[in-house]
């Protein structure tokens, strides 16, 4: 067993140069000082709830910023989906037929011949389709009056005369309010009905159908059988006199060479197939004297739509946002100022610039992170609300409920830069003074 040597103490001139030096050097050494992040949480917390009612205030700006952010973005995609629906089930499924040989040439030949309604209601995909046109009634003739004498109270001679088929009416899907419209056998037999908008019958001073009232259009005496209240389509109807299209060429003689249109009322889907066809179907030896318009595509109407608002509000959106941002600077400057003696008491116990830079960007992003949560919970229950009252489906992406929050702590965290700077520059020597 090797036992072992005992240790020689040498005078310090015979120690080597690199021995000599070592112990002062280990000797001075200090460690640095070190700021734990659980402790620049927990001093930043601190600094926020040391005045609760000051730090509610100053994140109101945030919270107004970010609730306006997700209520902009929740309300936009909203109403984009009801938009898309909407848009399916009435203008996705709308076709217009148009008589553009006429239009050239008014003495050609009229282009939807008298079974019209029926060649295209036999086409796939087609719930009802119809031809209506505006009948021009000569100035001597007169207008719609619910009195046989004109100048009598309650007359309209400003009023239009729509000459439509019954398809057409039941294309423009109506809600009556009182009666019916008129149909196949009325057309046929050339019966002189009209149907009334709501407009004109409230005009005419026509309030019930029991007394069967009539209106005069000229000297031509109409039995209104009922009263439009709403359509989907063609809204022009309520304030209009429908009357059968074969009474009206009976009485007025053709219609005018532009202004023919056919109305098609399609399935879901269906309305592109439906405007492809449709000319054939209607004059199969001269397809080209009719011009089918298809509804436009869903997606540019969306877009058009929801990039307006996105732009309106997401700029309300940014004020509210640098509103907050200014609030959340000045307080945290102001803390600051209030802070020189505590700044510079950290300063001489060890804490560097970079530990008051870090503890102060902590509390101005401690309140935007808290503005942020709070405003992101407020948009959220704005959009849900919203949809309840309108009966609609809420919609809001989990990309802006993450996103939110964190656009609030930024939000702070840039409002402190500038007070945070300040502070770090504060000297001890002076602070302690103060």
């Amino acid at each position: 067993m090797k036992l072992p040597q005992p240790r020689r103490f040498l005078p310090r001139r015979l120690l080597p140069r690199r021995s000599r030096t070592a112990a002062p050097a280990a000797a001075a050494r200090v460690e640095p000082s070190r700021f734990a992040a659980r402790d620049t949480l927990s001093e930043a917390f601190a600094g926020v709830l040391q005045r609760p009612a000051r730090s509610a205030l100053t994140a109101l700006g945030t919270v107004l910023g970010v609730g306006t952010f997700v209520a902009v973005l929740g309300l936009t995609a909203t109403t984009s989906s009801q938009i898309d629906s909407r848009f399916n089930l009435l203008t996705a499924t709308e076709v217009t037929v148009e008589d553009i040989a006429r239009q050239q040439n008014p003495f050609a030949a009229p282009g939807f011949p008298a079974d019209a309604d029926l060649r295209v209601e036999r086409l796939n995909g087609v719930r009802h389709a119809g031809v209506f046109h505006t009948v021009r009634l000569h100035a001597a003739t007169g207008g719609v009056r619910s009195a046989p004498v004109g100048g009598a109270p309650g007359g309209s001679d400003s009023t239009d005369v729509i000459a439509a088929s019954p398809g057409a009416l039941r294309a423009a899907v109506p809600t009556m309010a009182q009666g019916r419209l008129y149909d196949e056998y009325h057309s046929g037999a050339k019966q002189r009905v009209a149907v009334l908008g709501s407009a004109v019958a409230s005009r005419l001073g026509i309030t019930t159908l029991d007394t069967r009232p009539a209106v005069f259009i000229g000297s031509e005496p109409f039995t209104v059988i009922g009263i439009i209240e709403d359509v989907e389509r063609k809204t022009d109807l309520l304030l209009s006199v429908a009357v059968p299209r074969t009474t009206a060429e009976e009485i007025w003689g053709p219609p005018p060479s532009s202004g023919t249109t056919m109305l098609i009322s399609t399935d879901v889907g269906a309305a592109q197939q439906v405007a492809r066809l449709a000319p054939t179907a209607l004059r199969p030896d001269h397809p080209e004297h009719l011009k089918a318009v298809p509804p436009p595509d869903p997606r540019t109407l969306r877009s058009g739509v929801t990039s307006d608002l996105e732009q309106l509000f997401l700029i309300l959106a940014g004020i509210c946002l640098v509103i907050g941002a200014v609030g959340i600077a000045n307080t945290t400057l102001v803390a600051v100022l209030e802070r020189t003696g505590e700044i510079g008491l950290r300063r001489a116990l060890g804490a560097r610039g970079r530990h008051i830079t870090t503890q102060f960007l902590a509390e101005s992003g401690a309140l935007g992170a808290l503005g942020g949560l709070v405003g992101t919970s407020l948009g959220t229950l704005t959009v849900v609300g919203v949809a309840v009252l309108r009966d609609w489906t809420p919609v809001v992406h989990p990309a802006t409920v993450a996103t939110a929050p964190l656009l609030g702590l930024v939000t702070g965290v840039l409002a402190g830069l500038y007070p945070a700077w300040r502070a770090a520059r504060i000297q001890p020597a002076e602070a302690l003074r103060r």
